[in-house]
């Protein structure tokens, strides 16, 4: 774990360097879900492997600046921009994670616990219950990230990609971190 972690804040300074990280992993094992008398049970299992990654949206985030509903923080190691979290207050009243990212050359130094500690920090001094997010079965890395932070898989949709790649077997995943 690396001791030279900064994280700051949203502001106009570091606005252009959001979405800046190379978001990619290496997909090849996914996760398999059960649902029974409402508890939802998963196990591990090989998946087609390939490198998956995403494409920066590209929003405005200049109103996330100074507001008491949204932030961003961002990770430095050494002045060089290397992760962020995006939140917004969500309309359950759960602190909603937007998206998460390290980037790749940084990964496994302990740069996605200091940012989901900021969220955590962000989320109680809004006094909300806890946080929420989704992720993919097939990011089985970030699953087991949110889990040994102590998030719980609360839902699935099996539905939620198909509108956007119709021919995709994969599953969102709804993880709480509840206070």
């Amino acid at each position: 774990m690396m001791s030279n972690i900064q994280i700051r804040e949203i502001c106009r300074e570091n606005l252009s360097q959001i979405d800046q990280c190379d978001n990619s992993y290496l997909v090849e094992n996914k996760y398999l879900l059960h649902a029974h008398n409402d508890v939802i049970y998963y196990s591990l299992e090989p998946a087609r492997r390939f490198l998956k990654s995403y494409l920066p949206e590209k929003p405005d985030y200049s109103d996330y600046i100074d507001n008491l509903e949204k932030t961003i923080f961002l990770a430095y190691v050494d002045e060089q921009f290397a992760g962020q979290i995006i939140l917004r207050k969500n309309w359950n009243g759960y602190a909603y994670v937007e998206d998460i990212s390290v980037d790749s050359r940084f990964r496994r130094q302990g740069i996605g616990k200091r940012l989901m500690e900021k969220a955590v920090e962000w989320a109680k001094s809004k006094t909300l219950p806890g946080i929420m997010l989704e992720t993919s079965n097939v990011n089985v890395p970030a699953c087991q990230f949110y889990e040994k932070f102590g998030f719980k898989l609360g839902g699935f949709d099996r539905y939620l990609y198909q509108a956007v790649i119709p021919e995709t077997e994969e599953v969102a995943l709804y993880w709480y971190l509840v206070f």
